[in-house]
């Protein structure tokens, strides 16, 4: 398990990879004044997939990063 600042500093890095550095701003202010619960929001997440389409789509990301 990684420390928080490790965490804190890859998530931004992917976020802002992946959005660019202003939209990655917009959205970690979104989920600050939202009070956004992963919780919640995660169960309605993969609602349209079965458990197998997960794991295929897991497996699929996971060999993407370490199968390169």
């Amino acid at each position: 398990m990684k420390n928080e600042t490790i965490l804190r500093i890859e998530a931004m890095d992917i976020l802002v990879k992946k959005l660019g550095i202003v939209d990655a701003e917009r959205f970690i202010d979104i989920i600050k004044k939202d009070n956004f619960n992963y919780t919640e929001w995660r169960k309605n997440l993969w609602k349209d997939k079965t458990l197998n389409e997960i794991y295929d789509d897991a497996v699929e990301d996971y060999n993407k990063k370490f199968n390169k």
